[in-house]
């Protein structure tokens, strides 16, 4: 596969020219933004992701089993490309809730999948709106308890028109009927269904939805507006429709490198299923479908004449292990669960093929995209405006983010907790050592590099960051006596 040759730049300006293909925005127009936004993403199935790993990290599955993604490509082409942006907590809920608001989830206090958003949270959509924006969202939403779909949640926290969001369920077939937007797959009972039989370009989660955000750009093209277009693909059940189902083939798919992790030597945090599921063909299906209709999002911009003059973003809530380590889904801090690809452009002040390795997560999001976009803050953000690396300017903060896992609630200090840089992580958890991770050195996060006396001091610095994120914000995960005590000793 060609490899793209990025502007790289870890808060240092970037000089080039951004790629302009429709007229530029009149002076003083507010630009639009348009966030689409998937579920449950490898960051390894995007193109654009795989041209800034070696050939090992990047074909994961084998040298013959990926997905070409042009359109999810271009926007980091003609934008910019985060290598290290991280879900404060890689599990649905939490890392929305930490997207919406630029809190930690602890003080959302969304800390799992049933939790409700808080209605103190203050959201983007909610700054939007006071600077003028029409703001809408369809697709999954995920912060209002068990509600499943649950269409329109009465609270709609900032975001206007949401008439096609639904709280939760992954849903292949989706439609419209005179009483509202409804699951069409339906099973014995009629009751909604996972099904994907029947489901065609019109249907289908992922069209459906690229329908709708259609329909929302073409109300609002002559004003500024903010939409969230939330796909609850490339998330399980793996399922696709046609031909999108037949388009990838198992038999090239190779079991990851780190498959048959020992559990002997594992955490308890990394240890691998006893089953686990390795193949890609639907996944790499659900990709193709996504990038397609991304393509068709980014052509309508083009001819309705908004595409410069809106902030477009690709990114997702969280990754997915497809059996690295032993391991499905998500929950846990290694790069396959934890990072996630966010890709974003915008050419009044992005300049085209710019690469940001600086570490950043889901609350940064929010301070981000206001202080991009000149709208007020709410002041209750948690996350860092990171703006300037964007405009090709310099961030002189330290560059280091911070994970976590989920919890029953806000005030549980069990699981784990993790200090993350561009090169290194620090795991600390309630029942295991601490863990030292060193990408560079060991990037399939396979060895503990706590022992190592070349690497006491980056350990060192890292528990000091950890301490005190955790009284900044709140996170009690270091009261616990086992999580502490680790955290103690490393301190010395």
């Amino acid at each position: 596969m060609k490899r793209r040759d990025f502007i790289q730049t870890t808060g240092a300006a970037v000089t080039g020219t951004a790629l302009s293909q429709t007229a530029s925005a009149a002076p003083g127009k507010k630009p639009n933004l348009l966030i689409i936004h998937c579920d449950e993403l490898n960051f390894r199935t995007l193109g654009c992701y795989r041209d800034t790993l070696p050939a090992e990290q990047a074909f994961m599955w084998g040298p013959k089993a990926f997905v070409e993604t042009p359109h999810i490509d271009s926007i980091a082409n003609e934008g910019a490309l985060c290598t290290k942006f991280y879900a404060a907590t890689p599990v649905c809920s939490p890392s929305r809730s930490s997207w919406v608001s630029g809190q930690y989830p602890q003080n959302t206090p969304v800390t799992n999948n049933n939790n409700h958003l808080s209605d103190d949270v203050v959201t983007f959509g909610h700054q939007l709106q006071k600077a003028g924006y029409a703001t809408g969202y369809s697709g999954k939403w995920h912060l209002d308890g068990g509600g499943k779909p649950q269409w329109q949640p009465e609270r709609n926290f900032g975001f206007a028109d949401n008439r096609y969001m639904f709280n939760r369920g992954h849903w292949k077939q989706l439609e419209l009927t005179d009483t509202g937007p409804r699951v069409k797959a339906r099973d014995a009972k009629g009751q909604p269904s996972y099904s994907v039989k029947g489901a065609d370009n019109t249907s289908f989660a992922t069209d459906w939805l690229t329908d709708r955000t259609i329909d929302f750009i073409d109300d609002h093209s002559d004003e500024p507006f903010a939409y969230m277009c939330s796909i609850p693909d490339p998330h399980g059940p793996d399922t696709v429709r046609a031909p999108y189902d037949t388009m990838f083939d198992d038999s090239l798919v190779e079991k990851p490198r780190t498959y048959n992790r020992d559990p002997k030597t594992s955490p308890t945090w990394a240890m691998p299923a006893k089953r686990c599921p390795w193949k890609m063909a639907q996944y790499h299906g659900m990709m193709k479908c996504i990038d397609d209709n991304v393509g068709r999002i980014i052509a309508h911009l083009k001819e309705k004449g908004l595409y410069d003059n809106t902030i477009l973003i690709f990114t997702a809530d969280h990754g997915d292990m497809r059996g690295e380590h032993g391991r499905q889904n998500k929950g846990v801090p290694m790069e396959a669960s934890g990072k996630i690809p966010f890709v974003i452009r915008w050419p009044e002040s992005i300049t085209g093929k710019t690469r940001i390795d600086r570490a950043m997560n889901t609350t940064d999001f929010m301070p981000t995209i206001l202080s991009l976009m000149e709208a007020e803050p709410s002041g209750k953000e948690q996350g860092r405006d990171l703006a300037s690396l964007f405009k090709g300017g310099e961030f002189k903060g330290t560059d280091i983010t911070f994970m976590r896992g989920t919890t029953k609630s806000a005030a549980d200090t069990k699981g784990w907790i993790a200090a993350v840089t561009p090169t290194h992580k620090l795991i600390l958890s309630d029942k295991d050592d601490a863990w030292l991770l060193d990408l560079q050195k060991d990037p399939d996060e396979l060895r503990n590099f706590i022992k190592d006396p070349d690497q006491k001091e980056t350990a060192t610095f890292l528990a000091n960051q950890l301490k005190q994120y955790a009284e900044t914000t709140g996170d009690p995960k270091i009261k616990n006596p086992h999580t502490g005590g680790v955290l103690a000793s490393l301190l010395g």
